[in-house]
């Protein structure tokens, strides 16, 4: 009973940021199966399933608070699904010690180009409403559903950067879209490892435990997502994107960094994500101040 409260309130905090950031669900919740001991596919397989009533509840809630744009979901989703059904059944025969690190690199420099660029230059607005094409949105649904399954978790981190730096979107309906889409991608990733694996191993009191600590926090977390300006979120995401991503290449063969070294790397990281978070809500204070000044500016003087 112990381990699954546990996992109840770890599937809460995991959604919560997920539905707020739109990624780390997965790689939370797999992170901490993983640390349990329990075999990489099936924790990814544990993960995924309960992912389709997370999901559901999340992309019922964004749409709820008008975060969706449907036709980004559609574009992305149907190819991610493909993908992940491949990724779930790659993984359920092979392992992915050597595909993590490489993914992880070009993670880190996704997040690290939105965090910059969010930081020192808030919301891109030049492209802000124009259409995102298949030939972008098809091949990215297909790489990340694919990360998504072999990783355990990769669709938000692949998928919400890519979309965030295009600067089409706003981050609430990158976010959303993101969200949403993932339900095709988990039940895929589902079908692909009961599939190639069938239930046996699977422990169904862990699924509910994730599913319902999610499912309590998706409607708060889609909340939650418009109230933080876009500025900030995207500080934020690229933040959480670095310093995950850092922690798996420290802990890698290619680095296999000591405690000596990690630790004060991770000071660093974190010291320099709250400056970059600090620096942006200064930044969108002193922006909102001007726009509510030249508000004032433009309306009428009243004749007396």
């Amino acid at each position: 009973m112990r381990t699954l409260i546990l996992l109840a309130l770890a599937g809460l905090g995991a959604q919560l940021v997920d539905g707020s950031l739109g990624m780390a669900y997965g790689v939370t919740s797999t992170t901490l199966l993983l640390a349990m001991g329990t075999n990489p596919a099936l924790a990814s397989a544990t993960v995924h399933l309960s992912e389709i009533g997370t999901t559901l509840m999340s992309g019922a809630s964004h749409w709820r608070f008008g975060n969706v744009d449907w036709k980004v979901v559609a574009r992305i989703g149907v190819p991610g699904a493909v993908g992940s059904f491949l990724g779930a059944t790659v993984l359920s025969h092979l392992s992915t010690e050597v595909a993590e690190p490489v993914m992880s690199l070009i993670l880190f420099g996704l997040g690290l180009y939105v965090m910059s660029r969010f930081t020192f230059r808030g919301m891109p607005r030049g492209n802000l409403g124009k259409p995102l094409r298949k030939r972008f949105l098809a091949p990215l649904g297909l790489v990340a559903g694919f990360l998504d399954a072999t990783g355990g978790g990769g669709w938000g981190p692949v998928g919400t950067p890519a979309l965030l730096a295009s600067g089409r979107m706003e981050p609430r309906k990158v976010i959303g879209s993101i969200d949403t889409s993932e339900f095709l991608v988990a039940v895929a990733a589902s079908l692909g490892f009961l599939f190639s694996l069938g239930s046996q191993g699977l422990n169904w009191g862990w699924v509910g435990a994730f599913l319902l600590g999610g499912v309590v926090a998706a409607p708060v977390a889609a909340w939650l997502v418009r109230l933080v300006p876009p500025r900030v979120l995207g500080s934020a995401v690229g933040g959480i994107i670095i310093v995950t991503n850092v922690r798996t290449l420290l802990k890698s063969d290619w680095i296999a960094a000591p405690g000596s070294v990690s630790t004060p790397v991770y000071v660093l990281l974190y010291a320099l994500w709250a400056a970059a978070l600090t620096y942006s809500i200064r930044a969108y204070r002193k922006e909102e101040a001007a726009e509510e000044q030249a508000a004032e500016e433009r309306q009428p003087v009243a004749v007396r």
